[in-house]
């Protein structure tokens, strides 16, 4: 199964796309998590420190790892074919919530045909991820599917577009709903978050459905959520209702895949 959860930031996609990637690993699948935002912290979200997170080098700006792929003796010139699968075994670290986490890191120009050799190398290693490999594959992207590519979103199963009920929020996700559709995925939906009350529901509801838009998920306003990211102390998973509700949400996106 490859879920790409995207939205507009500061909607709480990071904290969703770990927490399903937890949820995964609980029943027993194995899950690598993908960070392909610009500012990645999903590490933190899978349980390491801000020290270890720190320390990880994206792929696009391993300079060593680029170069083993691409370089040839021909000055200007590097190479388009190469094998991936080797950079999930060295690169992708361990976390405690279970999953392996693949920090991919900002590529100028991703989605504009850029033919640098950070690019091909992201590039295969998505598609590689994405379409070839037997692991639950989640992928916290940002607002937009630019990281993907031809011929590799289509492989993507879910899309989730993580909203609140800030009108701004849900135009982002109604866009990325947009491209979604145009590039192949064949489940896409809301996920509104951080629902404090019937009202917010109701917005998010009337919006939905004046743009066609399938609202998969709602997610309750939870202190333990925000006290947590705001101390950076661990939450408390267990008495979370943000967690109980993504853990339904995980059950319901293996009935869709």
């Amino acid at each position: 199964m490859k879920i790409a959860v995207c939205g507009k930031g500061g909607v709480g996609k990071t904290f969703i796309a770990g927490s399903l990637a937890e949820q995964f690993v609980h029943e027993n699948h194995p899950v690598i998590a993908i960070d392909a935002d610009s500012s990645p912290n999903l590490a933190l979200t899978l349980g390491l420190s801000a020290e270890q997170a720190k320390a990880i080098v994206p792929v696009a700006e391993n300079e060593e790892l680029v170069r083993l792929k691409t370089d040839t003796d021909y000055s200007g010139v590097f190479r388009l074919t190469f094998t991936v699968d080797d950079i999930i075994s060295k690169y992708a670290i361990p976390t405690p919530s279970g999953a392996s986490l693949l920090v991919m890191g900002t590529v100028k120009a991703m989605g504009s045909g850029c033919s640098c050799p950070a690019h091909s190398v992201v590039r295969a290693l998505m598609r590689h991820l994405v379409v070839e490999r037997e692991e639950v594959v989640i992928l916290d992207m940002e607002a937009g599917i630019e990281h993907l590519g031809r011929g590799t979103a289509e492989h993507v199963e879910i899309l989730l577009a993580v909203t609140d009920a800030n009108l701004k929020s849900l135009e982002t996700a109604a866009n990325i709903c947009r491209l979604a559709k145009e590039s192949g995925i064949r489940t896409i939906g809301l996920v509104a978050n951080r629902i404090a009350d019937d009202r917010q529901e109701a917005a998010v509801r009337r919006f939905a459905e004046q743009h066609t838009l399938t609202v998969i998920a709602e997610l309750p306003y939870d202190p333990l959520v925000a006290d947590a990211g705001m101390s950076g102390e661990p939450l408390d998973r267990s008495a979370s209702r943000a967690i109980k509700a993504i853990g339904k949400l995980a059950k319901k996106l293996s009935g869709l895949a």
